[in-house]
């Protein structure tokens, strides 16, 4: 069974308090352990599906990148930690990260190319709180793949309709870049990607 811990805790605690073998994910908001709710079909297709793709693309080129099944992010504050949709890793930063070798934990935006979250009833977290933290971090590329719309207003628009919002670094700062119905997918990371949105979100 899992301890309920109340009161706010640290990024170390959280990964000492994280249950072995467990069942679900959990993250860590503001110092609160937040249970990650079990995706969807869609959402769950939408992943593995994003994810074989850039997978084909990183062995076709040879490209020095890795997808690693499990990994927690930890940003700047010590009071959050994430475990994004999918991860893609530079193989060649991975020796800089300090916890990496032991507890697939990723510290420094420089080992990350691209972190893709997949939307679900609680956008909030996605459109404010990981973008922020992912942007602090110098993380060079962040997708919100928004397959139901259900995006504020301000972040989609209105009337509101799935989107694929593309975060990209630029001067220290993200640039929003959005794609819909049967837009090709532009992605700095893999400028190979043949995709349109529409694909991506039938899974």
């Amino acid at each position: 069974m899992t301890q309920t811990i109340t009161k706010p805790i640290s990024f170390d605690e959280f990964v000492a308090w994280y249950p072995e073998n467990a069942t679900c994910k959990y993250e860590l908001h503001n110092g609160r352990i937040v249970e990650m709710p079990l995706g969807t079909g869609a959402h769950s297709n939408i992943i593995g599906f994003i994810r074989l793709k850039l997978g084909v693309i990183i062995d076709r080129y040879e490209l020095p990148y890795s997808i690693p099944g499990d990994c927690l992010l930890k940003p700047l504050d010590d009071e959050s930690g994430y475990q994004p949709d999918i991860i893609v890793l530079d193989k060649g930063e991975l020796s800089k990260e300090p916890r990496w070798q032991k507890e697939s934990i990723i510290t420094l935006g420089e080992s990350v190319r691209l972190v893709v979250e997949v939307v679900s009833n609680n956008w909030q977290n996605d459109y404010l709180r990981k973008a922020g933290d992912y942007e602090l971090m110098g993380i060079p590329e962040y997708w919100i793949v928004d397959y139901l719309g259900l995006g504020g207003r301000r972040f989609i628009g209105e009337p509101k309709s799935p989107t694929l919002s593309v975060y990209t670094m630029v001067d220290g700062e993200y640039e929003v870049r959005q794609f819909r119905g049967n837009d090709r997918v532009e992605s700095v990371a893999f400028p190979e990607l043949e995709l349109t949105v529409q694909q991506i979100f039938e899974g």
